[in-house]
C-alpha cells in the first residue's frame, strides 16, 4: 500500500455544547474558524463548563482515521513541551501514527469546539506552538518511501512552512493534497493558495461549500468543476447532501448516509480519510467518495473527532466489502 505523511497543526481539541447565544456573544462567524490569542482563549474558556478534551488537529485527524482503516501514516507536527503535548504524542503513537515532533517552550496549541444544538461546530483556536514549526526543524527523512503528502490549510497561516513542505514534495515526484480546512484560509491566506494553484503544485484540492465558493464565486456543481481547473481532482464537501468529485470533465455526485448528526466536529477530516484510503488503493473515485461518505458519517454521530471502535468495526467491513466488489 502507499503511504501518506500529513503536515498540520498540532491542536487538541476542546469540545463543548453551547446555545446560539453563546455563540452570538462571542462576535466570531458561526461555522468558521476564528484565531484567538492566549488571552483570548482564556476569556472564551471561562465562559463554558464540561469540556471534553481530545487530541485533534484536522490533518492529525485525518492520519488516525487512515491508521485505524490499515493504512501507511506518518506525521509532523509541533507541541508545546507540557502535559497536553506529552497527551498529543502518546495518541500518535497509540493509533498507529509514525511522528515526527518537534517541541517549544511554548504551550501546545488548543482549538474550542463550541456545538449548538443544530450539531454545527464553530472553533476558536490558539495555535501555540504549532505555529512554530520551522522549515529548518523538517528534514526530507519523514518524506522518504512516501506517495501522497497531505497539507491541512491552516499551513497556510506558515507560509514558508507550506512552500517547503511543497517543494520538498515536488523534488521527491509526490502528489500533493491539499485541504482548505476553513473558508477564513481562502480569505486570509488567498495570496499564497493561489501561488500553489497557479503553479501547479496541487495534485488533489479538497473543500466544503463554503470554501469552494471563496475559490471560485460560484457553488457546488460548477464550483466542482472550476476547481478541476486549478487541480488533477477536485473535491466539494456537501455535508448531509454529500460531496461532488471532479476529474478533467467527469463530475461525480456522492450521496451521504441518512444520519442525524450529534456534532459535526473532525466530519471533513474523516471523510478526507475514506477518501484517501480508497485513493492510496487506486479505487474509482466513486468508491472513494463512497468510502469518505461513510467514514464521516460515523464521526458526527458522536461528540468530537473520535470514532468509536465499533464504528471502525462497521468502516473495515464497508472497506473489505468495497475492495471485494473491485476484484
Amino acid at each position: 500500500m502507499k503511504r501518506v505523511v500529513g503536515i498540520g497543526a498540532a491542536l487538541v481539541d476542546l469540545v463543548v455544547s453551547v446555545s446560539e447565544e453563546w455563540i452570538v456573544r462571542q462576535k466570531k462567524p458561526k461555522g468558521g474558524m476564528s484565531l484567538v490569542n492566549w488571552g483570548e482563549m482564556g476569556r472564551i474558556l471561562g465562559n463554558v463548563e464540561n469540556l471534553v478534551t481530545i487530541p485533534g488537529g484536522s490533518a492529525s485527524n485525518t492520519m488516525i482515521g487512515l491508521s485505524k482503516l490499515g493504512g501507511l501514516t506518518r506525521f509532523i507536527c509541533k507541541v508545546g513541551n507540557d502535559d497536553l503535548g506529552d497527551l498529543y504524542s502518546q495518541n500518535l503513537y497509540c493509533n498507529g501514527v509514525e511522528s515526527y515532533i518537534r517541541k517549544s517552550a511554548t504551550p501546545t496549541g488548543q482549538v474550542l469546539s463550541a456545538v449548538t444544538p443544530d450539531a454545527q461546530r464553530t472553533m476558536y483556536t490558539y495555535p501555540g506552538a504549532s505555529a512554530e514549526l520551522l522549515p529548518t526543524e523538517t528534514s526530507y527523512v519523514p518524506f522518504n518511501n512516501t506517495n501522497v503528502v497531505y497539507l491541512e490549510g491552516y499551513l497556510a497561516h506558515n507560509p514558508s512552512m507550506l512552500l517547503h513542505c511543497v517543494q520538498i514534495a515536488k523534488n521527491n515526484g509526490l502528489e500533493v493534497v491539499f485541504d482548505c480546512g476553513s473558508f477564513e484560509v481562502i480569505q486570509d491566506c488567498r495570496f499564497i493558495v493561489e501561488k500553489l494553484i497557479e503553479d501547479h503544485d496541487i495534485d488533489i484540492l479538497i473543500a466544503n461549500e463554503d470554501e469552494a465558493r471563496a475559490l471560485t464565486n460560484v457553488e457546488e456543481d460548477l464550483a466542482c468543476m472550476e476547481m478541476t481547473k486549478m487541480a488533477k481532482i477536485a473535491v466539494v464537501k456537501l455535508g448531509k447532501k454529500g460531496s461532488i468529485i471532479g476529474e478533467k470533465d467527469n463530475i461525480l455526485r456522492i450521496s451521504a448516509p441518512d444520519i442525524e448528526a450529534i456534532d459535526t466536529t473532525g466530519a471533513g477530516d474523516l471523510w478526507a480519510t475514506g477518501f484517501l484510503y480508497g485513493y492510496l488503493n487506486n479505487w474509482p473515485l466513486e468508491k472513494c467518495g463512497e468510502l469518505a461518505s461513510i467514514t464521516a458519517s460515523e464521526v458526527i454521530q458522536v461528540m468530537g473527532s473520535i470514532i468509536p471502535e465499533a464504528g471502525y468495526e462497521r468502516l473495515i467491513k464497508v472497506r473489505d466489502k468495497i475492495q471485494a466488489s473491485l476484484k
